[in-house]
């Protein structure tokens, strides 16, 4: 879905990513990379194949858009590393693109295993008129892209069913994006009428224009 921001057009992504056109940028929130490994050591079944799912959704957004710049918007490794950094550092082997990490707050692998593979990492990045930082956050005169609370909403229907649903949540200077990662979670926000949802249902992005209940 496309959507203007600031006379700048954007790409709501089903992914969960955000595209910059003009700048050639894709912005992308709360991957956790290692999580699965990290609960699977203490016990918490989740299934093996979502580490290589993270991988492939990480792979099939950047080949479709093919952009100069990933901006990660904090939290792109769960916790300490483990077996998934190695895969983690092939895969940044094969990425054509430019990786800048804007350091959230489980993002706490020191930042030199980082550079070693030729990542920046920075605390927060101002490109134009907009900021770009992990934790959502509001300064004047420019447009925040954040991530961190993992948004979500609940749609109701008319027989009592409900459906929870990743989201884009815009307000009017500043969009949280939802958590790319598998298995991360939602938090449920509850909109005002003044701001804009942008649902993920499957494969689409859908608008929801109105204050939900």
């Amino acid at each position: 879905m496309k959507i203007q921001i600031q006379d700048e057009i954007f790409i709501l992504d089903a992914s969960g990513a955000v595209y910059w056109e003009d700048q050639n940028i894709l912005i992308i929130s709360d991957v956790h990379l290692g999580k699965v490994s990290h609960f699977r050591k203490h016990g918490i079944a989740i299934p093996q194949n979502a580490v290589a799912e993270n991988f492939k959704r990480l792979t099939d957004v950047i080949e479709n858009f093919c952009p100069e710049k990933v901006i990660f918007l904090g939290d792109l490794f769960h916790s300490a590393k483990n077996k998934e950094w190695n895969l983690f550092e092939n895969w940044v082997t094969k990425c054509k693109s430019q990786l800048i990490l804007v350091a959230g707050n489980h993002d706490i692998i020191d930042e030199k295993h980082y550079h070693q593979i030729g990542i920046s990492v920075v605390q927060i990045l101002e490109i134009g008129k907009f900021f770009f930082t992990h934790h959502p956050t509001e300064k004047d005169n420019l447009f925040n892209f954040s991530g961190h609370i993992h948004p979500g909403i609940i749609l109701r229907g008319l027989g009592m069913q409900s459906l929870k649903l990743r989201c884009f949540f815009h307000k009017s200077n500043q969009m949280i994006l939802p958590a790319f990662g598998e298995f991360t979670g939602k938090f449920i926000l509850k909109p005002e009428t003044d701001h804009i949802i942008y649902a993920i249902a499957g494969n689409e992005v859908i608008l929801i224009n109105r204050k939900q209940t």
